[in-house]
């Protein structure tokens, strides 16, 4: 399978933090146009785990997965909700695996971009640059919310 590499996770990085505010929308409109199921998907969670904090997250992650699969040329086709409703069964039971036994092989396995989970995983151990962090309940929805928009727009690589 395709994998999104360390360089195109910092390439995105650097593109996306350096856009201003008018330029982010841009960038947000663009990856929501392309793939308006999965962002509708990701975008629900915020309401169902009723988590304001969430909704803010979840775009800027979302835009930044997108242009790291951008970045590194992979084609991906268009996700709907039949595949949603398809993954989401497996991918509860690839959550319940791993809150049982705190083993990342299993996510690994699961999402194929090995790269992308130690970057998210990475991302919310960290503290910003104004030294917040952010709570275990916020940082345990948006890294459930980022792994499933990562797995399902692996799954939609076409060869």
């Amino acid at each position: 399978m395709n994998q999104v590499s360390l360089s195109s996770i910092e390439k995105a990085i650097d593109i996306v933090d350096n856009l201003n505010d008018d330029q982010l929308e841009e960038i947000s409109e663009k990856y929501a146009l392309q793939q308006p199921d999965l962002c509708g998907y990701a975008m629900s969670a915020a309401m169902e785990y009723e988590n304001e904090e969430l909704e803010g997250l979840i775009i800027y992650y979302f835009v930044l997965i997108s242009e790291a699969y951008a970045q590194e040329n992979l084609n991906i086709g268009l996700i709907n909700e039949e595949m949603i409703d398809e993954f989401s069964e497996p991918f509860n039971e690839v959550l319940d695996a791993y809150f049982d036994t705190e083993d990342e092989d299993v996510l690994e396995d699961f999402c194929d971009q090995a790269h992308l989970l130690q970057f998210m995983s990475m991302e919310l151990g960290v503290e910003d640059e104004d030294g917040s962090k952010l709570s275990d309940e916020t940082a345990t929805q948006l890294f459930i919310v980022v792994l499933a928009v990562i797995s399902l727009l692996s799954r939609a690589i076409k060869e």
